[in-house]
């Protein structure tokens, strides 16, 4: 009897923990972008900006790669500036690149921003819903006068290729700030909106934005429109 226990407990213990995860993701580097992104491919593809990060990423459906790009200004605020940022994500299969979603933002003219770029520092790919199919939430920011002090976020979530975005007004004084949350948001699975709010606090603490006062208690009565008022 005892035994047949051990042997019981062995076999769940090797199928628990010999699995392997339904979602798996990894930054390529610059001589495997290179390498997979030549400029034949840059060109059917119609990438056009400079290639940031690539990443690449597997789910139940497939592999994806997840193609960061941005447009190089010359600027005197920074080291480096960009005016705008492409995302692309591919469904790759058979040899071949599939769109599944695209992402195409710029700084606003004749404003005070001056740089767009992608904050990879917040960047997840993850199956929040343990469903088998990954859960991308980028983020990406502008810079103003002030720095992020005045510039933009938005944190955009991509649930079952459906987008989901947060947008973010920073300012220096308490009337300039002002969030807006996508009502969509709050339909998403919980641990996807836990960890949004997550970054927003991570955001916070590092001090590359400032979000009204009272988010947290707008965002839990699901509000769509959040200020300092």
């Amino acid at each position: 009897m005892n035994r047949t226990l051990i042997i019981l407990f062995l076999l769940i213990y090797n199928f628990s923990f010999g699995q392997k995860p339904n979602v798996t993701s990894k930054q390529l580097s610059q001589q495997e972008i290179d390498a997979i992104f030549t400029e034949r491919i840059k060109k059917q593809l119609k990438i056009e900006h400079s290639i940031y990060r690539v990443y690449e990423y597997t789910d139940k459906i497939g592999k994806y790669f997840m193609v960061m790009t941005q447009n190089k200004i010359e600027c005197q605020q920074r080291e480096k500036c960009f005016n705008s940022i492409k995302v692309f994500c591919y469904l790759f299969k058979n040899n071949n690149y599939k769109i599944q979603w695209k992402i195409n933002d710029f700084i606003v003219p004749n404003s005070n921003e001056y740089s767009i770029s992608h904050w990879t520092k917040y960047f997840s790919i993850n199956d929040y819903d343990k469903d088998g199919i990954a859960d991308p939430i980028i983020i990406y920011g502008t810079f103003g006068m002030n720095d992020t002090g005045d510039g933009r976020i938005k944190i955009i979530i991509y649930y079952k290729n459906n987008k989901v975005a947060i947008r973010h007004q920073n300012g220096v004084l308490d009337g300039e700030r002002h969030t807006q949350v996508d009502k969509e948001f709050y339909q998403l699975p919980i641990d996807i909106q836990t960890n949004v709010k997550t970054i927003i606090k991570n955001i916070h603490i590092n001090g590359h934005g400032i979000f009204p006062y009272n988010w947290e208690k707008a965002m839990k009565n699901k509000e769509l429109e959040i200020d300092d008022n």
